[in-house]
């Protein structure tokens, strides 16, 4: 460090190092001033200490560094020193929310400053602007300054200026130019060795692949982003911001409202600016609307849009005005004064060249449509829908699904449905960016609106066929593209395997502390699974064929269950006949279900476990039911469920196709049903495709049987005696690896063990196998499934309902990784009077019967015990 009279070379170097490792150079310019510098040194110091207590949030402690750097820079009489402390006073005012003195001492920098320092200059001055949400004005200024710097070979200033352009090229809707931007600022600050910024320029390389769509990518750019802000010790709310934009993408708005919040608090207990305390409660008041919490984004919106006109920054204002209306709606409010503060709203969001205008005036065409004031609608859905061909998929979605609402409002049925196809095609293409099978699910729920519109057509002009064909297009999708996860993950691998051996631990004594590594670990795991990298486009499934779905099912009955404004309506396809069948409220079958359920779980472990849904108040351990029996239940499911379809079945096997809502169905207990094979399956597609899978040539048998069992003990022994070659796995031997590396294009799996539906992260269901849970996330790692598996445990056949019309869960995973059927159960089930039930199944199955058939014979001979019959009540064969 420099002595008095020393190198204002070195003191010039802080400046750099506050803005790469703000802690070591707070450090260095306190060495620097207790060696009594001079004046024009001790400038150097001060302004770099300023700078690093701004990058670390203390904004009070900055702006007074900053103004002692000032005073002495004046001391010094060099123009030059005075104009770069101006400049960085300035834009630090400027982040504070004092625009308008932060501008004037950025205009005064600007008129004592010459050559390369104007463009260091010109590049805080624009730093304010953007923040104003004046992005002309400081496009205007990055571009004189960009020619200076380069001119001058000034990289690390280049590179800044690259950084601030590509940023308000991404706010103003031009990716490509963003990402060419960052790129340049990328190399640059790697280049200098600016680690904090090279940090920033990555994490802003993930908002460009967020705007594109490509959300796992995103998701690992931020990743890296925080691993290097964490590195050089700084906390960054921007990277809080930009993640709860890409979780709000992805469809997990619980996740990124948890994010905001926390961001929120630490901001509150730390400090920081007051710029990115408006944008953390803006991002929190998106994140509580898109979480259904209208009043939680309305609270959160005005507190931002308060501090954002405080600090006359109204492009953010006027974005948190729209959200607040945003709330309002979704909270009920309709109405002539909501549509004219929309309409402004979008007019001035217009006006600002922001994207959210769009969305805006999509609202603003709801209002209008709902107010019967058609040509207001019409107007605004026409802007609603425009688009450039460089739109990211979500936004083009967003803007075909105005372009629908305006041809249905003008009774063009033809324009209606292409809309909703185009719309629905670009959601396909945002969904295979994905690999993760979550990320595909949840994303879904964006069409929905898309797919309604096109089912309601189809309804009205009572076309079954149409019907059919619009149900299946936005139905399980994500079931029908394998995930995108190499089975060789090694960190993967091991992860999965450090959680069966907490989980292991925790069961046997239980530890708070193990609870915690649990959460832990399967943060960990989900994080990675969720950044998995979807595959091409071309792996999008084929268009939906009714002709060959007919040619296919042959004497077999399909029935596919579509709800349309909260009602059930029944598909029959037979003899190559389609008919559609009003059956009624999916609100009051879903109760008829739970009913069902309840009385199969009460027999199963011969007491009430809880209230049966509309029925008395179980008594307590072994107290005699008093409800309707189970053939009574049954009648009345099937009336719930298939109402007047059910004369239409025949004696013909039955392929079922319930909506997501109503997958826990124990469809053996419809009487109708109850003696015939059925095949549940998500989608009349899934069961073609399943159908379609031809058996391995080895003929591989696994068996598995899991600890704490005595009755799969038998079972599984037994079976062992009609597969003499199976492989058995059992007593310590079935460990993870061991049963994933037999399961893997096995011909038949037959796996006993305790089950466990995890409704709060359905991937992590599991069954409980010797070193601890096989979770979903481990199925997913086979290179196939077993052609053939059951799964004699306790609801293993349970699935999550998410996004449009989906399934989560422990037996669904295994349909896109190429299980033809799978045996599972939809409630807890008895376990010694299953074991009768599985030798039965497995007898039909040698004999060369599908699963769905073999089954039913099994299930028919299931008399007279109670408990027996309930247990062959409880199981479902999936597939085909």
């Amino acid at each position: 460090m420099p002595t008095a009279g020393g190198s204002s070379e070195a003191a010039e170097n802080l400046l750099p190092l506050a803005l790469s490792r703000p802690h070591d150079a707070i450090a260095s310019a306190r060495s620097l001033l207790a060696s009594d510098p001079l004046a024009i040194e001790a400038s150097f110091a001060h302004q770099a200490w300023g700078i690093s207590l701004r990058q670390l949030g203390d904004i009070p402690a900055a702006v007074r560094e900053l103004r002692t750097a000032l005073r002495l820079a004046e001391q010094s009489g060099r123009s030059e020193r005075e104009a770069d402390v101006l400049a960085t006073l300035g834009a630090t005012l400027g982040r504070a929310g004092r625009s308008r003195e932060g501008l004037a001492r950025l205009d005064r920098a600007v008129e004592l400053s010459r050559g390369a320092l104007t463009g260091r200059v010109l590049v805080r001055r624009a730093d304010v602007l953007l923040v104003l949400g004046r992005h002309r004005e400081a496009l205007d200024d990055l571009r004189l300054a960009i020619a200076r710097l380069r001119r001058s070979g000034d990289q690390v200033w280049e590179a800044r200026s690259r950084n601030y352009r590509g940023f308000i090229q991404l706010a103003l809707g031009a990716t490509k130019r963003a990402d060419a931007d960052f790129a340049v600022a990328e190399k640059l600050y790697a280049a200098t060795g600016q680690e904090f910024e090279y940090a920033e320029a990555r994490q802003n390389r993930g908002l460009v692949a967020y705007s594109r769509g490509d959300l796992p990518s995103a998701l690992r750019y931020l990743d890296e982003a925080g691993r290097r802000f964490a590195a050089v010790g700084v906390v960054w709310p921007d990277l809080a911001i930009d993640r709860c934009g890409v979780l709000l993408a992805a469809g997990l708005s619980a996740e990124a409202l948890a994010e905001m919040d926390q961001a929120i608090a630490q901001m509150e207990a730390e400090g920081g600016t007051a710029t990115k305390r408006g944008e953390l409660w803006f991002a929190a008041a998106t994140a509580a609307l898109a979480a259904g919490d209208p009043q939680a984004a309305q609270d959160r919106a005005d507190r931002a849009r308060r501090l954002f006109s405080a600090q006359r920054r109204e492009w953010w204002s006027v974005r948190s005005s729209m959200v607040q209306l945003e709330a309002r709606y979704q909270a009920g409010e309709r109405g002539e004064s909501l549509l004219r503060r929309v309409s402004a709203a979008a007019r001035r969001l217009d006006a600002l060249g922001a994207s959210d205008a769009s969305a805006a005036h999509l609202l603003a065409g709801r209002l209008a449509l709902a107010g019967g004031r058609s040509r207001t609608a019409d107007r605004e859905l026409e802007l609603a829908g425009q688009h450039s061909k460089d739109t990211p998929p979500m936004a083009r979605s967003a803007a075909w699904l105005g372009k629908a609402l305006r041809a249905e409002a003008r009774d063009d049925v033809r324009a209606m449905l292409s809309a909703c196809g185009r719309g629905l095609d670009a959601l396909d293409e945002h969904r295979l960016t994905m690999g993760a099978t979550e990320l595909r699910a949840l994303a879904t729920g964006q069409g929905a609106e898309l797919a309604e519109l096109a089912l309601r057509d189809a309804l009205r002009r009572d076309d079954p066929r149409r019907l059919l064909v619009w149900g299946e297009r936005w139905r399980a999708t994500a079931l029908g593209v394998p995930p995108v996860r190499p089975s060789d993950d090694e960190q993967l691998g091991a992860d999965l395997a450090a959680l069966r051996d907490v989980v292991r631990r925790s069961d046997a004594s239980p530890d708070p502390s193990l609870e915690k590594e649990r959460r832990r670990l399967e943060k960990a795991v989900r994080d990675r699974a969720l950044r998995a990298q979807g595959g091409a486009l071309s792996g999008a499934a084929s268009r939906f064929d009714v002709d060959a779905l007919v040619d296919a099912l042959g004497e077999t009955v399909l029935v596919e269950l579509i709800e349309v404004d909260g009602v059930l309506h029944a598909v029959v396809v037979r003899d190559g006949r389609i008919t559609r069948h009003e059956v009624g409220p999916l609100a009051a079958a879903a109760v008829e279900v739970e009913r069902s359920r309840f009385r199969l779980r009460w027999l199963a472990h011969a007491r009430p476990q809880a209230r049966p849904p509309g029925g008395a108040a179980g008594g307590a351990r072994g107290r005699e039911y008093r409800g309707p029996s189970l053939d009574v239940l049954g009648q009345r499911l099937g009336d719930a469920i298939l109402g007047p379809a059910q004369e239409l079945l025949g004696d013909r096997a039955v392929v079922m196709v319930p909506p997501s809502r109503l997958h826990a169905l124990p469809w053996g207990l419809v009487p109708g049903l109850a003696e015939r094979p059925v095949n549940v399956v998500p989608s009349a597609a899934t069961w073609m495709r399943a159908r379609r899978l031809r058996p391995p040539a080895d003929r591989r048998v696994v068996l598995v049987l899991g600890p704490g069992l005595s009755a799969g003990r038998a079972e599984v022994m037994r079976l062992a005696e009609k597969y003499p070659d199976a492989t058995v796995l059992a007593d310590g031997d079935a460990t993870a690896e061991k049963v994933l590396r037999e399961l893997d294009g096995a011909w038949i799996a037959h796996i006993a063990a305790h089950g466990t539906f995890r409704a709060d992260s359905p991937l992590f269901s599991s069954l409980r196998l010797d070193d601890g849970p096989l979770t979903v996330y481990d199925f997913e790692r086979l290179r196939r499934a077993p052609y053939r598996m059951v799964l004699s445990s306790c609801d293993s056949g349970l699935a999550k309902p998410v996004g449009a019309d989906e399934l989560l869960g422990l037996s669904s995973s295994l349909i896109p990784l190429g299980a033809a059927g799978i045996l599972a159960s939809v409630v807890p089930v008895n376990d010694p009077a299953t074991a009768p039930l599985m030798l039965a199944l497995h007898d039909n199955l040698q004999s060369g019967q599908s699963l769905a058939t073999a089954f039913a014979g099994a299930r028919t001979e299931a008399r007279g015990d109670p408990v027996t019959i309930a247990a062959a009540r409880s199981f479902i064969a999936l597939g085909a």
